[in-house]
């Protein structure tokens, strides 16, 4: 059941969505060769705390920790451990802040110090695919139309796109319906409302597409080890279009 939401509820996760563009502002400084992402995660808890709000992952089914780290060739839920950062690596850092009873999501993709040309290429590639997606998120398109541009936007510049992961309504509860795919056929799939809100986060490989799954139950990784990369925003749809909720301004990378 998709959960329409009010002006009111949607100003209320907006509000939980500028602090975690907040968050991720921050850690543009701190992501760093030689640090270690146990170090971000801790900053992250302490940053949302300190400022009445919670990490929403925390605990969620079991997940230990306030973020998911997924370094290089990790597609997402990576586990915050006591791994150094190394110049030229990339990172996604992921999260879902929640203040009072409202919830936002979003991901980014880093640099670390230097990267290739490759990696620079890739996260260029994926935050553009996010808003090719988000472009499409009006009243009276299809869910479909959203898929299709990411899809189209990636494969056309000869990356792959992950499905087994996808976008989700988001409100009271993390995982809500709708399921937001980030492939499909334009015209296809749920008509888009006012009111909805949901993320857009699609994982862009260099490789194929396959993944496998760590020991942990968590970690998803791709199979042939290619770099991977993602980007993710909460938006709410209005009759004006879709607003950003977890817009981070200039977002610089």
């Amino acid at each position: 059941m998709i959960i329409i939401k009010t002006p009111q509820q949607i100003e209320k996760m907006h509000q939980a969505g500028i602090l975690l563009a907040s968050v991720h502002k921050e850690l543009r400084k701190r992501i760093k060769p030689g640090v270690k992402t146990i170090e971000l995660d801790q900053f992250v808890e302490d940053y949302l705390v300190q400022r009445g709000a919670y990490p929403e992952q925390k605990g969620y089914e079991g997940f230990p920790y306030s973020i998911c780290a997924s370094v290089n060739d990790e597609i997402c839920h990576g586990f915050p451990s006591n791994r150094v950062l190394e110049n030229g690596d990339i990172i996604t850092v992921d999260m879902v802040v929640r203040i009072g009873d409202w919830l936002a999501d979003s991901a980014w993709s880093y640099r670390v110090g230097q990267v290739s040309k490759e990696a620079d290429d890739l996260l260029k590639v994926t935050k553009a695919c996010l808003y090719e997606g988000i472009k499409k998120a009006q009243i009276g398109n299809r869910l479909g139309d959203i898929g299709h541009a990411v899809q189209s936007y990636a494969e056309s510049r000869g990356y792959s796109v992950v499905r087994e992961f996808v976008g989700h309504g988001i409100g009271q509860e993390m995982h809500e319906d709708p399921q937001v795919l980030h492939y499909g056929k334009e015209g296809r799939g749920l008509r888009i409302q006012e009111g909805m809100v949901f993320t857009i986060e699609p994982m862009i490989n260099i490789g194929k597409a396959d993944l496998t799954m760590d020991d942990n139950g968590w970690t998803a990784r791709t199979l042939d080890g290619s770099l991977s990369a993602q980007y993710e925003h909460t938006l709410a749809i209005t009759k004006d279009g879709p607003i950003i909720l977890t817009d981070q301004g200039d977002e610089d990378e």
